[in-house]
């Protein structure tokens, strides 16, 4: 069925609202637009569904929501009476359509017998992790884009772990949800009726104070900041989403008495007036924040993006300048804090493991074993950071102390599956008071780690292409790097090409071919040079673009930084 059919099934279809026809009438004449809208269905990928809010079969609306609930109420039927019983949770941001979209999941899934516990306003994504597992849920929902434009909106999917779905079973939940060929396929209820059946159970502020008082739990070092939290100033935006009342709630109970908060950027807002995009990964976030922070003087500013998994670091420096910290950097500083402070108090198992990804930077596995810790490296995306950590609890053979990203997501403790920026935030002020206790602020710190080290510096380039041309170009892209690599970059070889879908590293000029230990392939290349440089390629899991990671590790700063723009230059010619 080509686009033009299935645009005109949908304004044939019983099923669809006035609403929803009138928007696609209003289009009819724009042929790019019902391509883009109708050229294939929203995918339904290893994490859910994320895409263009508006109608079409490529877009999130409440029927694209509807069958994909309708295939995870499937799947969840599959597995019994009790698993129904024991329920869905359902949290949502501040996007626009979320709270509409959690409804219509809850509805969906209590049309089908299955108990929902709906959150009766917007929460963080680690809350909801936390609260499958605090509820002995058999799985969990999440209306977020996380970090995307405005025109975004998406849908996660958790299991009863509290982790998002991995690959195998979501494999099997996404047959469930292409098994659905009709919108008359999705079951639904009235929430007067569901409520009355006992189905649609609202979640009450209970749970948050659980999850509160567990994050509190995981300060390391309470005296230290009942000793300087009145001396510490943090400026804080929530970039209008969802961390505003946890956060500012965690800080504040622990005593960090001076918490600014940034007021263009406080209260919820899915439009995000005040931002390009709501990501904490764009200096750009942080202008209104560092204006703040000037005026006030203030150590250090966090941000959080509207679903609060992430967070990110605006450091002032001993010359006043304010420093924008990357996610490898501050995942350096964390990992040292962490296992620092945990060893200054006797506290550290000689058993603990720091979990990583593969295009996280070296320096997080070095400063782990200088503390006789392992470093264990993952995938991209936290979800394979966390059944590493359930992993560990199966087996018991190590304990988890602390995981990090790249991409600005960090976590430590057992009771949240996913990237926390409640818990880094908090981490990160108890850090920042550290240093303060000694005299330095964060990039002294940094600048610690560094002559300890080697001066490593990373950079990212992403490439964004759009639609179904951009697909296919992708693909060519990720063709040409694997069946011609490159041999030489900047004039040093490249010595191991690790291809993640193969799950084999190969070494040019070597007759070796050596096995890559992973338990699934995944479309990622990295590339070794013989100096320890390396650069990565992967297409993105949830966006349509390409990414590339760099990373290098020199004597001297200057030298790290100057190497590193020929480094990219040279790579991102080839791409472009």
């Amino acid at each position: 069925m080509d686009y033009r059919e299935k645009y005109r099934q949908w304004l044939d279809s019983p099923v669809i609202d006035k609403a929803t026809k009138e928007e696609l009438a209003a289009i009819e004449n724009d042929e790019k637009e019902l391509e883009s809208r109708f050229y294939k269905d929203l995918e339904f990928g290893t994490g859910g569904l994320r895409g263009i809010i508006g109608a079409g079969s490529n877009r999130m609306n409440r029927y694209t929501v509807g069958r994909a609930t309708q295939g995870l109420a499937n799947y969840i039927i599959k597995h019994g009476r009790d698993a129904m019983d024991r329920g869905v949770v359902i949290a949502y941001d501040t996007r626009r359509m979320s709270k509409e979209f959690a409804l219509e999941t809850a509805l969906v899934l209590n049309a089908n017998g299955i108990k929902v516990y709906l959150y009766d306003e917007m929460q963080p994504t680690p809350i909801l992790s936390f609260s499958v597992r605090e509820l002995g849920a058999v799985s969990g929902v999440v209306i977020t884009a996380s970090h995307n434009p405005p025109a975004y909106n998406g849908y996660k999917v958790y299991w009863e772990d509290g982790g998002q779905v991995p690959p195998g079973r979501s494999e099997e939940i996404i047959k469930e949800v292409y098994a659905v060929k009709s919108f008359e396929e999705i079951k639904t209820i009235s929430k007067e009726e569901a409520e009355n059946r006992g189905l649609l159970n609202i979640i009450g502020k209970d749970v948050v104070d659980r999850y509160i008082d567990r994050v509190k739990n995981l300060s390391i070092n309470k005296q230290l900041i009942k000793e300087m939290g009145s001396q510490l100033k943090i400026v804080y935006t929530p970039i209008h989403g969802t961390g505003n009342k946890p956060v500012r709630r965690v800080l504040k109970e622990l005593g960090f008495e001076n918490v600014m908060v940034v007021s263009e950027q406080e209260m919820p807002d899915p439009e995000f007036p005040t931002v390009k995009f709501p990501n904490p990964e764009e200096p750009e976030v942080f202008e209104l924040a560092i204006e703040m922070a000037k005026n006030n003087e203030a150590d250090i500013i966090i941000g959080t993006d509207p679903d609060c998994d992430r967070v990110g670091v605006v450091v002032r420096g001993s010359d006043g300048r304010y420093i924008f910290l990357t996610g490898n950097q501050t995942g350096a500083l964390l990992v040292d804090y962490v296992l620092g402070a945990l060893q200054r108090q006797g506290r550290l198992p000689a058993d603990g493991a720091v979990i990583k990804t593969i295009v996280t930077s070296e320096i997080g596995r070095e400063i782990a074993k200088s503390y006789g810790i392992e470093a264990v490296d993952t995938y991209t995306g936290f979800k394979f950071i966390c059944e590493k950590v359930q992993e560990f609890e199966d087996e018991g053979d190590k304990t988890f102390l602390f995981g990090y990203e790249e991409s600005f997501g960090y976590l430590a403790g057992d009771f949240v599956r996913d990237k926390d920026a409640v818990i880094a935030s908090m981490l990160i002020c108890e850090m920042a008071a550290y240093y303060k206790s000694r005299g330095m602020n964060l990039y002294d710190g940094l600048v610690e780690l560094w002559q300890k080290f080697g001066y490593y510096h990373d950079a990212q380039e992403s490439v964004y292409l759009e639609g179904r041309e951009g697909m296919a170009r992708i693909k060519e892209i990720m063709e040409d790097f694997r069946h011609n690599p490159p041999v030489r970059v900047c004039g040093t070889d490249i010595v191991t090409i690790q291809d993640y879908k193969e799950l084999k590293a190969y070494y040019p000029g070597k007759d070796r071919i050596d096995p890559i230990n992973m338990s699934v392939p995944s479309d990622v290349l990295r590339y070794r040079l013989e100096d320890g440089s390396w650069f990565a390629i992967r297409p993105s899991g949830t966006e349509p673009k390409i990414k590339l990671y760099f990373s290098i590790v020199r004597k001297s700063l200057e030298e790290a930084e100057n190497d590193m723009q020929r480094f990219v230059t040279e790579v991102m010619a080839r791409i472009r």
